[in-house]
């Protein structure tokens, strides 16, 4: 199977080939630099679903304008909502201080806005869509239930993990680490979900 994952987040690649092996599904993943996509993609959409979209809508353009074919598009959107901020940081998690992209800031400004809130419960949401070779689309979901912490505790993982934890556990996403996260993360929850909604179509053993 040839995917072109719309990203260029490195992090987000090394956690997608994972948990696609995991999942028995035997893929050769292209980011948008490997196919000289280089156009700013304005993700304006007030929910994960509609950014999503979004991307996917934009590189299957691409791909057809320059004869990219046979490939899957696998875009998604990701982002930490929690309860009692009314969903912040939502479709913002990655520029919640303002600036794209610095998970420092981003955390700082999450744990100052929490100060004095008992109920601290939170939760990832992964929306996923997939247009195949044919152009057909399909929207899968995952979700992970936690709290946020009220420090950083951790040193692995990327952008809110240091600060949430997930339900039923007490270390946070960067206490875990990189394998045991994959094993339940909001990302492999989606992936679940679109092989459900898929079936064995691109299992390894049928490919």
């Amino acid at each position: 199977m040839e995917i072109i994952y719309g990203t260029s987040n490195k992090n987000k690649v090394i956690s997608m080939k994972k948990i696609l092996k995991e999942n028995n599904v035997d893929a050769n993943i292209y980011t948008l630099k490997d196919i000289d996509f280089n156009q700013e993609i304005i993700e304006d959409g007030k929910t994960f679903e509609e950014n999503s979209e979004i991307k996917a809508n934009e590189i299957k353009k691409f791909c057809d304008a320059n004869n990219i074919k046979d490939k899957i598009i696998i875009t998604d959107d990701a982002g930490l909502c929690i309860d009692k901020l009314d969903g912040e940081p939502g479709v913002y998690s990655a520029r919640y201080a303002g600036e794209h992209g610095n998970s420092e800031a981003n955390r700082k400004k999450l744990l100052k806005n929490l100060e004095g809130k008992s109920d601290r419960s939170a939760y990832f949401k992964t929306v996923i869509v997939f247009v195949d070779e044919t152009g057909d689309e399909y929207v899968a979901k995952g979700i992970l239930k936690g709290t946020i912490s009220t420090e950083e505790r951790g040193e692995n993982g990327f952008g809110y993990d240091k600060i949430f934890i997930p339900e039923n556990m007490d270390k946070t996403l960067a206490e875990i680490g990189a394998e045991e996260k994959n094993k339940f993360s909001h990302r492999k929850r989606a992936l679940e979900d679109l092989k459900n909604i898929l079936g064995d179509r691109y299992d390894s053993s049928s490919c």
